[in-house]
Protein backbone atom coordinates (compact mmCIF):
# COMPACT_ATOMS: atom_id res chain seq x y z
CA UNK A 1 0.00 0.00 0.00
CA UNK A 2 2.18 2.84 -1.27
CA UNK A 3 -0.73 5.10 -2.15
CA UNK A 4 -4.40 4.79 -1.24
CA UNK A 5 -7.51 6.93 -0.93
CA UNK A 6 -10.28 7.25 1.67
CA UNK A 7 -13.25 9.59 1.83
CA UNK A 8 -12.17 10.38 5.40
CA UNK A 9 -8.82 9.63 7.01
CA UNK A 10 -8.95 9.52 10.82
CA UNK A 11 -5.61 9.65 12.63
CA UNK A 12 -6.17 8.17 16.10
CA UNK A 13 -8.41 5.45 17.54
CA UNK A 14 -9.64 6.85 20.85
CA UNK A 15 -13.26 7.63 21.66
CA UNK A 16 -13.33 10.69 19.37
CA UNK A 17 -11.95 8.78 16.38
CA UNK A 18 -14.16 5.72 16.89
CA UNK A 19 -17.28 7.86 17.34
CA UNK A 20 -16.54 9.72 14.12
CA UNK A 21 -15.77 6.54 12.17
CA UNK A 22 -18.98 4.80 13.19
CA UNK A 23 -21.09 7.86 12.41
CA UNK A 24 -19.57 8.16 8.92
CA UNK A 25 -19.34 4.54 7.89
CA UNK A 26 -22.90 4.13 6.61
CA UNK A 27 -22.02 6.17 3.51
CA UNK A 28 -18.28 6.93 3.56
CA UNK A 29 -15.12 4.91 3.02
CA UNK A 30 -13.18 5.52 6.23
CA UNK A 31 -9.52 4.87 6.95
CA UNK A 32 -8.51 4.82 10.62
CA UNK A 33 -4.85 4.64 11.54
CA UNK A 34 -3.49 3.96 15.01
CA UNK A 35 0.08 3.82 16.32
CA UNK A 36 -0.32 0.57 18.20
CA UNK A 37 -3.31 -1.77 18.47
CA UNK A 38 -6.82 -0.39 17.98
CA UNK A 39 -7.62 -0.08 21.70
CA UNK A 40 -4.25 1.12 23.01
CA UNK A 41 -5.01 4.85 23.26
CA UNK A 42 -5.64 7.02 26.31
CA UNK A 43 -9.46 6.75 26.14
CA UNK A 44 -9.25 3.16 27.35
CA UNK A 45 -7.38 4.35 30.46
CA UNK A 46 -10.23 6.62 31.60
CA UNK A 47 -11.55 5.28 34.88
CA UNK A 48 -14.10 7.74 36.25
CA UNK A 49 -16.79 8.13 33.61
CA UNK A 50 -18.68 10.67 31.50
CA UNK A 51 -20.38 13.75 32.90
CA UNK A 52 -23.87 14.62 31.65
CA UNK A 53 -27.09 16.00 33.13
CA UNK A 54 -29.00 12.72 33.43
CA UNK A 55 -30.84 12.88 36.76
CA UNK A 56 -33.91 14.80 37.92
CA UNK A 57 -31.67 16.69 40.37
CA UNK A 58 -29.50 17.95 37.53
CA UNK A 59 -29.86 20.04 34.37
CA UNK A 60 -27.64 21.28 31.55
CA UNK A 61 -27.73 24.72 33.18
CA UNK A 62 -26.23 23.38 36.42
CA UNK A 63 -23.63 21.40 34.45
CA UNK A 64 -22.76 24.54 32.48
CA UNK A 65 -22.39 26.53 35.69
CA UNK A 66 -20.00 23.95 37.18
CA UNK A 67 -17.95 23.81 33.97
CA UNK A 68 -17.64 27.60 33.71
CA UNK A 69 -16.59 27.77 37.35
CA UNK A 70 -13.84 25.19 36.89
CA UNK A 71 -12.69 26.86 33.65
CA UNK A 72 -11.68 30.03 35.55
CA UNK A 73 -13.16 32.50 33.11
CA UNK A 74 -11.77 31.02 29.89
CA UNK A 75 -14.53 28.64 28.77
CA UNK A 76 -16.27 29.56 25.53
CA UNK A 77 -19.86 29.77 26.78
CA UNK A 78 -21.43 29.08 23.38
CA UNK A 79 -19.35 25.93 22.90
CA UNK A 80 -19.87 24.85 26.50
CA UNK A 81 -23.63 25.18 26.19
CA UNK A 82 -23.70 23.27 22.90
CA UNK A 83 -21.62 20.37 24.24
CA UNK A 84 -23.39 19.99 27.57
CA UNK A 85 -26.89 20.34 26.15
CA UNK A 86 -26.02 17.51 23.74
CA UNK A 87 -24.61 15.39 26.57
CA UNK A 88 -27.69 13.26 27.38
CA UNK A 89 -28.27 12.24 23.74
CA UNK A 90 -24.57 11.40 23.35
CA UNK A 91 -24.80 9.09 26.37
CA UNK A 92 -27.94 7.53 24.92
CA UNK A 93 -26.02 6.80 21.71
CA UNK A 94 -23.39 4.92 23.72
CA UNK A 95 -26.09 2.95 25.53
CA UNK A 96 -27.59 2.02 22.16
CA UNK A 97 -24.17 0.80 21.03
CA UNK A 98 -24.18 -1.58 23.99
CA UNK A 99 -21.79 0.07 26.47
CA UNK A 100 -22.34 -1.74 29.83
CA UNK A 101 -22.68 1.20 32.23
CA UNK A 102 -23.10 0.34 35.93
CA UNK A 103 -26.78 -0.06 36.79
CA UNK A 104 -28.72 1.24 39.78
CA UNK A 105 -32.41 0.42 39.79
CA UNK A 106 -32.98 2.83 42.68
CA UNK A 107 -32.08 5.71 40.37
CA UNK A 108 -34.70 6.99 37.92
CA UNK A 109 -32.09 6.94 35.16
CA UNK A 110 -31.53 3.24 35.78
CA UNK A 111 -27.77 3.86 36.08
CA UNK A 112 -25.43 4.63 38.95
CA UNK A 113 -24.18 8.22 38.90
CA UNK A 114 -21.17 9.34 40.89
CA UNK A 115 -19.72 12.72 41.84
CA UNK A 116 -16.26 14.15 41.23
CA UNK A 117 -14.34 17.30 42.12
CA UNK A 118 -15.95 20.51 40.87
CA UNK A 119 -19.39 18.93 40.31
CA UNK A 120 -22.28 20.14 42.47
CA UNK A 121 -24.41 17.01 41.90
CA UNK A 122 -23.96 13.37 40.96
CA UNK A 123 -23.81 13.26 37.15
CA UNK A 124 -20.93 10.95 36.17
CA UNK A 125 -22.18 7.78 34.48
CA UNK A 126 -19.60 5.00 34.54
CA UNK A 127 -18.81 1.32 34.06
CA UNK A 128 -17.39 0.47 37.50
CA UNK A 129 -13.88 2.03 37.53
CA UNK A 130 -12.99 1.13 33.94
CA UNK A 131 -15.36 3.27 31.89
CA UNK A 132 -12.97 4.05 29.06
CA UNK A 133 -12.06 0.41 28.63
CA UNK A 134 -15.72 -0.63 28.44
CA UNK A 135 -16.50 2.04 25.84
CA UNK A 136 -13.43 1.31 23.73
CA UNK A 137 -14.12 -2.42 23.66
CA UNK A 138 -17.73 -1.87 22.60
CA UNK A 139 -17.02 0.68 19.88
CA UNK A 140 -13.78 -1.00 18.84
CA UNK A 141 -15.53 -4.27 18.04
CA UNK A 142 -18.08 -2.47 15.88
CA UNK A 143 -15.34 -0.50 14.13
CA UNK A 144 -13.18 -3.53 13.41
CA UNK A 145 -16.05 -5.47 11.81
CA UNK A 146 -17.58 -2.64 9.76
CA UNK A 147 -17.11 -3.18 6.03
CA UNK A 148 -16.66 0.54 5.29
CA UNK A 149 -13.90 1.08 7.89
CA UNK A 150 -10.30 0.07 7.20
CA UNK A 151 -8.26 -0.10 10.42
CA UNK A 152 -4.51 0.29 9.95
CA UNK A 153 -2.84 -0.74 13.21
CA UNK A 154 0.82 -0.03 13.99
CA UNK A 155 0.86 2.92 11.58
CA UNK A 156 2.04 6.38 12.62
CA UNK A 157 1.39 9.58 10.70
CA UNK A 158 4.53 11.54 9.81
CA UNK A 159 3.09 14.79 8.48
CA UNK A 160 0.01 16.22 6.81
CA UNK A 161 0.10 16.88 3.07
CA UNK A 162 -1.10 20.43 2.38
CA UNK A 163 -1.57 22.64 -0.65
CA UNK A 164 1.24 24.94 0.54
CA UNK A 165 3.64 21.99 0.65
CA UNK A 166 2.50 21.00 -2.84
CA UNK A 167 3.11 24.51 -4.11
CA UNK A 168 -0.48 25.41 -5.05
CA UNK A 169 -2.23 27.48 -2.38
CA UNK A 170 -4.17 29.98 -4.49
CA UNK A 171 -7.38 29.07 -2.65
CA UNK A 172 -5.89 28.98 0.84
CA UNK A 173 -4.10 26.20 2.66
CA UNK A 174 -5.89 22.85 2.49
CA UNK A 175 -5.11 19.35 3.70
CA UNK A 176 -5.15 16.47 1.22
CA UNK A 177 -4.04 13.58 3.42
CA UNK A 178 -0.91 12.39 5.19
CA UNK A 179 2.32 10.47 4.89
CA UNK A 180 2.10 7.42 7.14
CA UNK A 181 4.82 5.03 8.37
CA UNK A 182 3.97 1.33 8.51
CA UNK A 183 5.86 0.17 11.60
CA UNK A 184 5.89 -3.46 10.45
CA UNK A 185 7.42 -2.96 7.01
CA UNK A 186 9.19 0.36 7.54
CA UNK A 187 7.47 1.60 4.39
CA UNK A 188 6.06 5.13 4.14
CA UNK A 189 2.64 5.24 2.49
CA UNK A 190 0.84 8.20 0.94
CA UNK A 191 -2.81 8.35 2.02
CA UNK A 192 -5.04 10.92 0.35
CA UNK A 193 -8.50 11.83 1.60
CA UNK A 194 -11.39 14.20 1.01
CA UNK A 195 -11.18 15.06 4.72
CA UNK A 196 -8.49 14.35 7.30
CA UNK A 197 -9.20 14.26 11.04
CA UNK A 198 -6.64 14.58 13.84
CA UNK A 199 -7.83 12.56 16.84
CA UNK A 200 -4.51 11.55 18.36
CA UNK A 201 -5.14 12.55 21.98
CA UNK A 202 -2.94 14.63 24.25
CA UNK A 203 0.73 15.05 25.14
CA UNK A 204 1.18 13.71 28.67
CA UNK A 205 4.42 11.92 27.76
CA UNK A 206 6.16 15.29 27.48
CA UNK A 207 6.40 15.04 31.28
CA UNK A 208 8.39 12.63 33.42
CA UNK A 209 5.36 11.62 35.50
CA UNK A 210 2.05 11.11 33.72
CA UNK A 211 -1.12 9.07 33.92
CA UNK A 212 -1.12 8.77 30.11
CA UNK A 213 -0.12 5.75 28.02
CA UNK A 214 3.05 5.78 25.90
CA UNK A 215 1.00 6.81 22.85
CA UNK A 216 0.28 10.32 24.24
CA UNK A 217 3.09 12.16 22.44
CA UNK A 218 1.24 15.19 21.06
CA UNK A 219 1.32 13.88 17.48
CA UNK A 220 -1.83 15.60 16.18
CA UNK A 221 -1.05 18.93 17.84
CA UNK A 222 2.50 18.94 16.44
CA UNK A 223 1.44 17.87 12.93
CA UNK A 224 -1.34 20.46 12.86
CA UNK A 225 1.02 23.20 14.03
CA UNK A 226 3.64 22.32 11.41
CA UNK A 227 0.92 22.37 8.74
CA UNK A 228 -0.26 25.87 9.72
CA UNK A 229 -3.04 25.31 12.29
CA UNK A 230 -3.68 27.82 15.04
CA UNK A 231 -2.99 26.45 18.50
CA UNK A 232 -4.42 27.80 21.76
CA UNK A 233 -3.95 27.59 25.54
CA UNK A 234 -1.16 25.00 25.59
CA UNK A 235 0.01 26.34 28.97
CA UNK A 236 -2.98 24.67 30.63
CA UNK A 237 -1.74 21.16 31.39
CA UNK A 238 -3.92 19.42 33.93
CA UNK A 239 -2.03 17.48 36.57
CA UNK A 240 -4.18 14.77 38.09
CA UNK A 241 -3.78 14.92 41.87
CA UNK A 242 -3.71 11.18 42.47
CA UNK A 243 -1.42 8.87 40.51
CA UNK A 244 -0.37 5.73 42.40
CA UNK A 245 3.11 6.16 43.87
CA UNK A 246 4.94 2.86 43.61
CA UNK A 247 8.13 1.81 41.76
CA UNK A 248 6.24 -0.91 39.90
CA UNK A 249 3.06 1.03 39.14
CA UNK A 250 3.80 2.81 35.87
CA UNK A 251 1.22 5.52 35.10
CA UNK A 252 -1.58 4.01 37.19
CA UNK A 253 -4.31 6.55 37.87
CA UNK A 254 -6.41 6.56 41.02
CA UNK A 255 -9.68 7.97 39.72
CA UNK A 256 -11.18 11.14 41.12
CA UNK A 257 -14.25 9.09 41.93
CA UNK A 258 -12.39 7.70 44.96
CA UNK A 259 -12.51 11.19 46.45
CA UNK A 260 -16.05 11.65 45.14
CA UNK A 261 -17.11 8.62 47.15
CA UNK A 262 -15.48 9.81 50.36
CA UNK A 263 -11.73 9.29 50.01
CA UNK A 264 -9.61 11.62 52.17
CA UNK A 265 -6.14 13.00 51.45
CA UNK A 266 -3.77 12.66 54.38
CA UNK A 267 -0.19 13.29 55.43
CA UNK A 268 1.98 10.37 56.62
CA UNK A 269 0.86 11.02 60.20
CA UNK A 270 -2.79 10.59 59.21
CA UNK A 271 -3.77 14.28 59.33
CA UNK A 272 -5.95 15.77 56.57
CA UNK A 273 -4.65 18.88 54.81
CA UNK A 274 -7.13 19.78 52.05
CA UNK A 275 -9.52 21.75 54.36
CA UNK A 276 -6.61 24.16 54.94
CA UNK A 277 -6.31 24.84 51.20
CA UNK A 278 -9.95 25.06 50.03
CA UNK A 279 -13.42 25.00 51.56
CA UNK A 280 -14.38 22.17 49.19
CA UNK A 281 -11.52 20.09 50.59
CA UNK A 282 -11.00 16.85 48.60
CA UNK A 283 -13.74 17.83 46.13
CA UNK A 284 -12.06 21.04 44.98
CA UNK A 285 -11.16 21.22 41.26
CA UNK A 286 -8.09 19.30 40.18
CA UNK A 287 -5.72 22.25 39.85
CA UNK A 288 -6.34 23.26 43.47
CA UNK A 289 -5.93 19.72 44.80
CA UNK A 290 -2.78 19.09 42.74
CA UNK A 291 -1.16 22.34 43.91
CA UNK A 292 -2.09 21.58 47.51
CA UNK A 293 -0.42 18.16 47.31
CA UNK A 294 2.63 19.66 45.59
CA UNK A 295 2.84 22.33 48.31
CA UNK A 296 2.63 19.81 51.18
CA UNK A 297 5.18 17.47 49.56
CA UNK A 298 7.72 20.28 49.01
CA UNK A 299 7.11 21.88 52.40
CA UNK A 300 7.59 18.63 54.30
CA UNK A 301 10.06 16.86 51.99
CA UNK A 302 7.62 14.04 51.21
CA UNK A 303 7.80 11.54 48.36
CA UNK A 304 4.00 11.23 48.35
CA UNK A 305 0.79 11.80 50.30
CA UNK A 306 -1.97 9.28 51.02
CA UNK A 307 -5.53 8.80 49.78
CA UNK A 308 -7.57 6.94 52.37
CA UNK A 309 -10.94 5.34 51.66
CA UNK A 310 -10.49 2.38 54.01
CA UNK A 311 -13.35 3.67 56.20
CA UNK A 312 -15.84 2.56 53.52
CA UNK A 313 -17.30 -1.00 53.62
CA UNK A 314 -15.17 -3.65 51.91
CA UNK A 315 -17.99 -4.79 49.62
CA UNK A 316 -18.59 -1.20 48.51
CA UNK A 317 -14.94 -0.75 47.54
CA UNK A 318 -14.72 -4.05 45.68
CA UNK A 319 -17.90 -3.28 43.75
CA UNK A 320 -17.15 0.34 42.81
CA UNK A 321 -13.36 0.12 42.39
CA UNK A 322 -12.60 -3.46 41.31
CA UNK A 323 -9.64 -2.59 39.09
CA UNK A 324 -8.05 -0.21 41.59
CA UNK A 325 -8.57 -2.74 44.37
CA UNK A 326 -7.01 -5.56 42.33
CA UNK A 327 -4.05 -3.51 41.06
CA UNK A 328 -3.22 -2.11 44.49
CA UNK A 329 -3.49 -5.58 46.03
CA UNK A 330 -0.98 -6.89 43.48
CA UNK A 331 1.44 -4.28 44.84
CA UNK A 332 0.76 -5.16 48.48
CA UNK A 333 -1.70 -2.35 49.20
CA UNK A 334 -5.11 -3.42 50.55
CA UNK A 335 -7.29 -0.33 50.04
CA UNK A 336 -9.92 -1.74 52.43
CA UNK A 337 -7.35 -1.48 55.24
CA UNK A 338 -4.61 0.91 54.18
CA UNK A 339 -4.33 4.34 52.49
CA UNK A 340 -3.04 4.58 48.91
CA UNK A 341 0.26 6.44 48.33
CA UNK A 342 -0.31 9.06 45.59
CA UNK A 343 1.45 11.90 43.74
CA UNK A 344 0.27 14.39 41.10
CA UNK A 345 1.05 13.54 37.46
CA UNK A 346 0.48 15.15 34.05
CA UNK A 347 -2.97 14.04 32.97
CA UNK A 348 -4.73 16.16 30.35
CA UNK A 349 -3.88 18.73 27.67
CA UNK A 350 -6.55 21.45 27.86
CA UNK A 351 -5.15 23.39 24.92
CA UNK A 352 -4.67 22.21 21.35
CA UNK A 353 -5.58 22.93 17.75
CA UNK A 354 -8.22 25.65 17.48
CA UNK A 355 -11.54 24.35 16.08
CA UNK A 356 -15.12 25.51 15.64
CA UNK A 357 -18.40 23.85 16.70
CA UNK A 358 -17.97 21.18 14.00
CA UNK A 359 -14.35 20.37 14.80
CA UNK A 360 -13.04 22.29 11.76
CA UNK A 361 -9.57 23.85 11.90
CA UNK A 362 -8.36 26.91 9.97
CA UNK A 363 -7.00 24.55 7.27
CA UNK A 364 -9.43 23.42 4.61
CA UNK A 365 -10.49 19.74 4.78
CA UNK A 366 -8.84 19.30 8.19
CA UNK A 367 -10.64 18.57 11.47
CA UNK A 368 -9.38 18.03 15.01
CA UNK A 369 -11.43 16.34 17.73
CA UNK A 370 -10.91 15.06 21.25
CA UNK A 371 -7.92 16.01 23.40
CA UNK A 372 -5.98 17.11 20.30
CA UNK A 373 -8.36 20.03 19.86
CA UNK A 374 -8.97 23.28 21.67
CA UNK A 375 -12.73 23.77 21.48
CA UNK A 376 -13.19 26.25 24.31
CA UNK A 377 -15.04 23.79 26.54
CA UNK A 378 -12.35 23.34 29.18
CA UNK A 379 -11.09 26.88 29.62
CA UNK A 380 -8.20 27.14 32.07
CA UNK A 381 -9.06 23.89 33.84
CA UNK A 382 -11.09 20.92 32.63
CA UNK A 383 -13.98 19.82 34.82
CA UNK A 384 -13.60 16.13 35.64
CA UNK A 385 -15.24 13.68 33.18
CA UNK A 386 -16.10 16.35 30.61
CA UNK A 387 -13.38 15.06 28.25
CA UNK A 388 -15.07 11.85 27.10
CA UNK A 389 -18.25 13.83 26.55
CA UNK A 390 -16.34 16.28 24.36
CA UNK A 391 -15.01 13.34 22.29
CA UNK A 392 -18.54 12.06 21.74
CA UNK A 393 -20.23 15.34 20.89
CA UNK A 394 -17.51 16.60 18.55
CA UNK A 395 -17.14 13.19 16.93
CA UNK A 396 -20.84 13.34 16.06
CA UNK A 397 -20.70 17.02 15.03
CA UNK A 398 -17.74 16.48 12.71
CA UNK A 399 -19.49 13.48 11.15
CA UNK A 400 -22.61 15.53 10.45
CA UNK A 401 -20.55 18.31 8.87
CA UNK A 402 -18.60 15.89 6.67
CA UNK A 403 -21.76 14.06 5.56
CA UNK A 404 -23.28 17.36 4.38
CA UNK A 405 -20.36 18.16 2.07
CA UNK A 406 -20.35 17.82 -1.71
CA UNK A 407 -17.58 15.35 -2.71
CA UNK A 408 -14.64 16.77 -4.70
CA UNK A 409 -12.25 14.93 -7.02
CA UNK A 410 -9.17 13.38 -5.41
CA UNK A 411 -5.87 15.24 -5.70
CA UNK A 412 -2.85 13.34 -7.00
CA UNK A 413 -0.17 13.38 -4.30
CA UNK A 414 3.59 12.76 -4.56
CA UNK A 415 5.20 9.72 -2.98
CA UNK A 416 7.37 10.04 0.12
CA UNK A 417 10.94 10.92 -0.92
CA UNK A 418 13.72 9.22 1.02
CA UNK A 419 16.32 9.27 -1.74
CA UNK A 420 18.68 11.47 0.28
CA UNK A 421 18.56 9.69 3.65
CA UNK A 422 20.20 6.59 5.09
CA UNK A 423 19.62 4.24 7.98
CA UNK A 424 20.73 5.71 11.29
CA UNK A 425 24.11 4.44 12.49
CA UNK A 426 23.01 4.76 16.13
CA UNK A 427 19.76 5.70 17.84
CA UNK A 428 20.99 6.42 21.36
CA UNK A 429 20.48 10.15 20.73
CA UNK A 430 16.71 9.56 20.56
CA UNK A 431 16.42 7.88 23.97
CA UNK A 432 18.77 10.43 25.58
CA UNK A 433 16.87 13.40 24.17
CA UNK A 434 13.51 11.85 25.14
CA UNK A 435 14.69 11.44 28.75
CA UNK A 436 16.21 14.92 28.92
CA UNK A 437 13.05 16.55 27.57
CA UNK A 438 10.69 14.86 30.03
CA UNK A 439 12.91 15.64 33.02
CA UNK A 440 13.38 19.35 32.37
CA UNK A 441 9.71 19.78 31.44
CA UNK A 442 8.77 18.26 34.81
CA UNK A 443 11.25 20.44 36.69
CA UNK A 444 10.74 23.74 34.85
CA UNK A 445 7.23 23.66 33.33
CA UNK A 446 5.32 21.67 35.95
CA UNK A 447 2.64 22.51 38.51
CA UNK A 448 4.37 25.73 39.67
CA UNK A 449 6.29 27.91 37.18
CA UNK A 450 8.60 30.93 37.11
CA UNK A 451 10.03 33.10 34.33
CA UNK A 452 13.52 31.74 34.97
CA UNK A 453 12.36 28.12 34.81
CA UNK A 454 10.52 28.73 31.56
CA UNK A 455 13.57 30.45 30.03
CA UNK A 456 15.74 27.45 30.96
CA UNK A 457 13.25 25.09 29.36
CA UNK A 458 13.07 27.21 26.20
CA UNK A 459 16.86 27.20 25.86
CA UNK A 460 17.02 23.41 26.13
CA UNK A 461 14.14 22.94 23.70
CA UNK A 462 16.01 25.04 21.11
CA UNK A 463 19.06 22.77 21.38
CA UNK A 464 16.91 19.64 21.11
CA UNK A 465 15.12 21.06 18.06
CA UNK A 466 18.44 21.54 16.29
CA UNK A 467 19.63 18.00 17.03
CA UNK A 468 16.34 16.35 16.08
CA UNK A 469 15.85 18.33 12.88
CA UNK A 470 19.34 17.39 11.73
CA UNK A 471 18.66 13.73 12.56
CA UNK A 472 15.29 13.85 10.79
CA UNK A 473 16.84 15.36 7.65
CA UNK A 474 19.56 12.73 7.32
CA UNK A 475 18.11 9.40 8.44
CA UNK A 476 15.10 7.25 7.64
CA UNK A 477 12.18 7.88 9.96
CA UNK A 478 11.29 5.56 12.79
CA UNK A 479 8.38 5.60 15.20
CA UNK A 480 10.63 6.69 18.09
CA UNK A 481 12.09 9.56 16.07
CA UNK A 482 8.64 10.78 14.99
CA UNK A 483 7.28 10.71 18.53
CA UNK A 484 10.32 12.58 19.87
CA UNK A 485 10.00 15.18 17.11
CA UNK A 486 6.32 15.68 18.01
CA UNK A 487 7.04 15.86 21.75
CA UNK A 488 9.68 18.56 21.29
CA UNK A 489 7.34 20.62 19.08
CA UNK A 490 4.56 20.22 21.66
CA UNK A 491 6.88 21.15 24.54
CA UNK A 492 7.87 24.27 22.62
CA UNK A 493 4.19 25.25 22.25
CA UNK A 494 3.59 24.71 25.99
CA UNK A 495 6.54 26.91 26.94
CA UNK A 496 5.70 29.62 24.38
CA UNK A 497 2.15 29.79 25.71
CA UNK A 498 3.25 29.81 29.35
CA UNK A 499 5.68 32.69 28.72
CA UNK A 500 2.92 34.75 27.12
CA UNK A 501 0.54 34.43 30.11
CA UNK A 502 1.52 37.05 32.68
CA UNK A 503 -0.90 35.91 35.37
CA UNK A 504 -1.91 32.82 37.33
CA UNK A 505 -5.14 31.26 36.15
CA UNK A 506 -6.54 27.75 36.42
CA UNK A 507 -3.84 25.21 35.67
CA UNK A 508 -1.14 27.80 35.00
CA UNK A 509 0.39 29.02 38.27
CA UNK A 510 3.35 31.43 38.15
CA UNK A 511 5.27 32.64 41.20
CA UNK A 512 6.20 35.77 39.20
CA UNK A 513 2.55 36.55 38.39
CA UNK A 514 0.52 35.11 41.30
CA UNK A 515 -2.65 37.12 40.59
CA UNK A 516 -5.24 36.78 37.82
CA UNK A 517 -5.82 39.61 35.38
CA UNK A 518 -9.24 41.23 35.29
CA UNK A 519 -10.06 40.05 31.76
CA UNK A 520 -9.40 36.45 30.75
CA UNK A 521 -7.94 35.92 27.27
CA UNK A 522 -6.96 32.84 25.31
CA UNK A 523 -3.32 32.37 24.34
CA UNK A 524 -3.42 31.83 20.57
CA UNK A 525 -0.27 30.90 18.65
CA UNK A 526 -0.05 31.33 14.87
CA UNK A 527 2.64 30.38 12.39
Amino acid sequence: MLHTYFDTLIIGSGLAGLTLALNLASSKKVGLITKQALLDGASGWAQGGIAAALSEKDSPEVHIRDTLSAGAGLCNEKITRSVLENGPQAIQWLIEQGVPFTRNQGNKTGYHLTKEGGHSVRRVIHAADATGQAIQRTLGEKTRTHTNITVLEHHIAIDLITSIKLGHSNNGNKCYGAYVLDNFSGQVNTISAQNTVLATGGAGKVYLYTTNPDTATGDGIAMGWRAGCQVANMEFIQFHPTCLYHPHAKSFLITETVRGEGGLLKLPDGKRFMPLHDDRAELAPRDIVARAIDFEMKKRGLDCVYLDISHKPTLFLKKHFPNIYARCLELGIDITRHPIPVVPAAHYTCGGIVTNLNGKTNLGNLYAIGETAHTGLHGANRLASNSLLECLVFGQAAAEDILNQTPLPAVKLPKWDESRVTDADEEIIISHNWDELRRFMWSYVGIVRTNKRLQRAQHRIKLLHEEINEYYANFRVTSDLLELRNLVDTADLIVQSAMLRHESRGLHFSLDYPDSQQHAKDTILKK
